[in-house]
Parts: C-alpha cells; sequence; structure tokens
C-alpha cells in the first residue's frame, strides 16, 4: 500500500482513489505510454514516452539530447507522470453528466539518469519485453553507440496513486424521463492484423497473434509429406508462385489474385477473419522440398457446439495426386477430435466439382445434404454446396483408413 501524501490526496470523489500497489502496478503495465510532467527554465513541459515499470521503479525511455534528459543530470529532475486507461464513454441524459470510465496513475517524484550501463540494457530489454514476450531474444540487442544515444529516467515509485472511475450514468433524478439515449460506450485498445515490412521471410511471432480459444489457434502441424504453419503475408509471394493456374482457382469462392498485390490482398482478408475468430488459416508447405504448396483452413468454428469445418484448401498442381492433401487432412481431423475433442467436422465444396467431392469420401466423410443456393461463385453465379460431416465415432475408422493410405 502507498501512502496517501498531500500531492496524492484528493479532494473531490475521494472513493475513486485508491492506493494498493496491485492496482497501481496493472495498470501501469498494462499501458504503453505516459506523460511526463517537469518544469524546464521556469516553464512547464509534458513529454510522451514509453515506460516500463520493474518492481517499485517506473522507468521512462528518452534521448540522450532531450532537454529533459539533460536537465536529470546530476541531482535529477522532478517530475510528474501520468498513466490513463480510456475504458468506455459515458453518454448521459444530461450534458453535464456525460462522463467517462478510466483508470489512471499519477506518480510524483525525483527521476534520476540510469548510468549503469548493465541496468540500463536490462531495462531496454524489459521495455522490449513489454511490447511482446521473447521479443528480446528476436531482435538485435543494441550496439555500444545506440546504448549512448539512448535515455533511461528512474522514477522510485513512493508517492503514487491511481483513479478509476467505472460503472454506468449517473443521471440527475428529474432528468431520467427524458426521451435521450443514455449508457456507455465501451472502448477497448484491439490489435489488428500485423503488417510485415517489405522484404521479411519470417512468420509472424506467436505474441503478436490474437489469444483466446484452442480452437481459433493456428497451432504449427507436422507430418512427412505436408507442414501446417500459421498463414501470414510472408507467404504471399510463394503463394502466387504455387497456384498460378486457373484450375486451381475453378470452384474457389474467391477470384484468382493476378499479381501480388491481389494476393496479399487475398491474404490479409483471411488473416483479418482469422482476429474476429471466424477462420483459423494455415499454409501447407512441403516436408522434403521446404516449397510453400496452398493454404488451408478452420472455419465455422463452434466450440460449444464442439464442431468445425475445413476447407478454403487450394493446392498448386505438382502437389495434386501426392500424399500432401491426405496427410493435411489426417493432421486437421487428428487436432480437431483428438486435441480439440470435436464432435462433428463439416466440409463444404461446389457440386460441380467432382474432384473435391470424390477426395472428401475418400477421406471417411458422409454425404449430408445439397445446399441449395448457398454461396455465390466470383462470376456472380449461386452454387450450390454438396455437404459432407465426419463425427467422432467415425473417426477411429477413418483415421486408421487414412494412415494405411498414406504408408501405401
Amino acid at each position: 500500500m502507498y501512502a496517501p501524501t498531500g500531492r496524492t490526496t484528493a479532494t473531490r470523489e475521494r472513493e475513486r482513489m485508491a492506493y494498493d500497489r496491485e492496482v497501481v502496478h496493472s495498470i501501469l503495465d498494462e499501458a504503453f505510454h505516459c506523460a511526463a510532467g517537469f518544469v524546464v527554465d521556469g516553464e512547464p513541459r509534458v513529454l510522451p514516452t514509453l515506460h516500463v515499470r520493474v518492481g517499485d521503479m517506473l522507468y521512462l525511455h528518452g534521448s540522450t539530447g532531450s532537454r529533459p534528459l539533460l536537465a536529470a543530470r546530476g541531482e535529477g529532475l522532478r517530475v510528474c507522470v501520468t498513466v490513463t486507461l480510456l475504458d468506455g464513454l459515458v453518454l448521459a441524459r444530461s450534458q453535464f453528466n456525460h462522463s467517462a470510465n478510466y483508470r489512471s496513475v499519477v506518480a510524483h517524484g525525483v527521476a534520476t539518469l540510469v548510468t549503469d550501463e548493465a541496468t540500463k540494457r536490462s531495462v531496454l530489454t524489459a521495455l522490449v519485453e513489454k511490447v511482446g514476450a521473447g521479443r528480446s531474444v528476436e531482435s538485435r540487442p543494441p550496439t555500444k553507440r545506440e546504448l549512448a544515444e539512448t535515455a533511461v529516467l528512474a522514477l522510485p515509485l513512493v508517492e503514487v496513486s491511481a483513479r478509476t472511475r467505472t460503472g454506468g450514468v449517473i443521471d440527475d433524478e428529474a432528468d431520467l424521463s427524458l426521451p435521450h439515449w443514455a449508457g456507455v460506450l465501451p472502448l477497448r485498445v484491439t490489435p489488428g492484423v500485423p503488417e510485415p515490412d517489405a522484404g521479411v521471410a519470417a512468420p509472424t511471432p506467436a505474441y503478436l497473434r490474437p489469444a483466446g480459444s484452442p480452437w481459433l489457434a493456428p497451432a504449427p502441424l507436422r507430418g512427412a509429406h505436408v507442414v501446417l504453419e500459421p498463414l501470414d503475408l510472408s507467404h504471399v509471394d510463394e503463394l502466387l508462385k504455387a497456384t498460378a493456374d486457373p484450375e486451381v482457382w475453378q470452384h474457389l469462392t474467391a477470384r484468382q489474385p493476378r499479381d501480388r498485390e491481389e494476393m496479399a490482398a487475398y491474404v490479409t482478408g483471411v488473416l483479418a477473419e482469422h482476429h474476429r475468430g471466424e477462420r483459423v488459416p494455415w499454409v501447407q508447405r512441403s516436408s522434403l522440398t521446404g516449397e510453400v504448396l496452398g493454404t488451408t483452413s478452420f472455419y465455422d468454428v463452434d466450440p460449444a457446439r464442439r464442431s468445425v469445418a475445413i476447407g478454403h484448401t487450394f493446392l498448386g498442381r505438382a502437389a495434386w495426386r501426392t500424399g500432401v492433401n491426405t496427410e493435411a487432412k489426417l493432421l486437421l481431423l487428428t487436432r480437431a477430435f483428438e486435441t480439440l475433442g470435436a464432435e462433428r467436422v463439416v466440409w463444404h465444396t461446389d457440386i460441380r466439382n467432382a474432384r473435391s467431392q470424390a477426395a472428401i469420401e475418400r477421406l471417411g466423410a458422409t454425404h449430408e445434404a445439397v445446399l441449395r443456393h448457398h454461396r455465390i461463385r466470383p462470376d456472380g453465379s449461386w452454387r450450390d454446396t454438396v455437404q459432407y460431416a465426419m463425427l467422432a465415432e467415425d473417426w477411429p475408422a477413418a483415421s486408421l483408413a487414412l494412415r494405411n493410405r498414406l504408408r501405401a
């Protein structure tokens, strides 16, 4: 518990104040930036910057040439550091009672310059790890010159407080009958689809992928013929090369990408579906040559009903009539039934795609229905869809048959 002081004791709405270490630390750790206020040459300054907390010490990142860092040399710099997380907008019936839900921290004290090289390196490592756990070993550490150009301020968390506002509208009783909408608009910081820099071939790190149900995790799967790895934008060029054949796209609901830009747009759309929890995409890569062969996905994922569909699959012609598709389906079915505990796996295919229907039937799936005018083809025509399914009770026999086929 932090002891309140004259500068951290509220003069109004004291019920919103908190001095618990856990509350203060959680806010500081969730936020990625702060504002540091100070006075230089008699003039007030507020500097937005990055921060990281290590124990009861708050570290601020900056440049050795900036005014606050220069002023911090010697006895240190008196600062007031603030962090705010905005959780929602509160819309009342009256304009006066509009508000916001938030969590904030205010810390006062004297910030001193970190001069010990080992401490500075450990703080910068902690800052990088805050961006993504594991990032420090997946990026180059600073050189001697870069370290010399980087300044770190240390502020002991002693005189510090948290202030929060949660809940709904607080309207005057006389306003409750007004015909105006009132309520809370929640706000959240939500990561988007990672966008790799030009020339990046490394896959998107796990810490940049959305966290959530294991049903929505594109876990890497490896077999003797094919490796399934999480699809990302670094696969665009290889996918374009592997699937540059109109016949590959003949029965798909997406048009064949004509160039790199269109393939990048296709992959970006797929990744956006993944971030919305609508699809789990993999790229299919040859275990023998390392070449990208195509993609496949889980979709219609329903953990509550323990059901998932396999589809959006396309392979370059080089992989046709090989063990790739059979083994990829074996890997996906094994994950669905044995890892996730699925009760039902579904396939959908164009009624005109006899080759796909035969392949699904060879997996051991059962023909269930024809869904009329189920989807729209790229040419604008309606597609009738053939639906197949496999149940958990069918899986042992299907698994044995698939493994025997692969051995043959």
